[in-house]
């Protein structure tokens, strides 16, 4: 198989350089070009992909191959380097497996087909492949880009750093209007965040929609309220105590979504948009769902080899 490696030298805690990238596939019998994410020009090793494109790194690094890939039919595969790693946890694999172990499955893995979502607003048009977000975590997210202690601390530290942050905003974060039209039911009132999901979980492996299946044409729509918010309180406290009990939180499932409200701030996927010199502004965003637009090769470990797969 001719493989095409483009890696973020840079992600998460990762020691692994990208010859030794290059040994591990080579080893297991596949031909490979390597590619670094950081050089400027990365995109031109897409012009002739090969048979697979891997991406080792975090969501981010993940994201940004993905969005070039839409409609092209070539499949991905993901080697975790990062942070909070959603997009393979949702995928169903966990992102603690060596390295090694993951490149020797692509032998028996499973394509699976993976939605995106357009996002159409005055701000422009964008892809989305994780979430997109207005509120708490959006707010969170832009405190996180310019703190730069998070850059010296360990993946784990890390998550538990933003737990906090998070934690902390919440208890005096206001709840913001927004009207929204999901497919044909419309939702409005004051939501201390809204969150559009592909993929179960947001920034540090927060679970908000644990049912999501990135191939269903479907997205999760989480509107969160005042009365919620001891729920997400309560998560937080334990996840800052090592357990991980999920919060029952009301889901929507729609193809089409539109948005309308009045916030600076808005994330999709890990970029945080804010409006020109911090004036909050009204804004209607409209998203629709690209059914199948990816397809991602998904380890299937050998004792799951002969059987069916189930989403995790």
């Amino acid at each position: 198989m001719q493989v095409t490696l483009i890696h973020n030298p840079g992600a998460g805690d990762s020691q692994i350089s990208g010859d030794e990238l290059t040994q591990l596939i080579r080893q297991a019998g596949h031909a490979v070009t390597y590619q670094s994410a950081k050089d400027d020009r990365w995109e031109t090793v897409l012009e002739d992909p090969g048979d697979l494109i891997v991406v080792a790194g975090g969501d981010g690094t993940v994201g940004k191959v993905a969005k070039r890939l839409i409609g092209r039919s070539v499949p991905m595969a993901i080697l975790p380097l990062g942070t909070a790693n959603n997009i393979v946890k949702t995928l169903g694999f966990a992102d603690d497996t060596p390295i090694e172990d993951l490149i020797h499955y692509w032998s028996t893995a499973q394509l699976i087909p993976f939605d995106v979502a357009e996002v159409n607003s005055d701000r422009g048009s964008s892809y989305l492949i994780e979430s997109l977000g207005a509120g708490l975590f959006a707010s969170m997210m832009a405190e996180a880009e310019n703190n730069p202690v998070l850059d010296r601390f360990n993946s784990q530290s890390e998550i538990k750093a933003i737990l906090q942050m998070l934690q902390t905003k919440l208890k005096h974060y206001a709840p913001k209007s927004f009207s929204l039209c999901l497919d044909e039911q419309v939702h409005s009132g004051e939501y201390i965040f809204l969150e559009v999901m592909n993929i179960k979980s947001v920034s540090s492996n927060v679970d908000l929609a644990p049912e999501a299946n990135p191939g269903d044409g479907l997205l999760d729509v989480v509107l969160f309220t005042e009365s919620d918010r001891p729920l997400l309180d309560e998560y937080l406290a334990q996840r800052l105590a090592g357990q991980h009990h999920l919060p029952q939180l009301t889901i929507h499932r729609a193809k089409q979504i539109q948005i309308q409200g009045q916030d600076f701030k808005l994330h999709i996927d890990d970029k945080v948009e804010t409006a020109s010199h911090g004036t909050p502004t009204a804004f209607t965003i409209d998203i629709n769902v690209i059914p199948q637009a990816l397809q991602f090769l998904v380890p299937l470990q050998d004792d799951q080899a002969t059987g069916d797969r189930q989403w995790k």
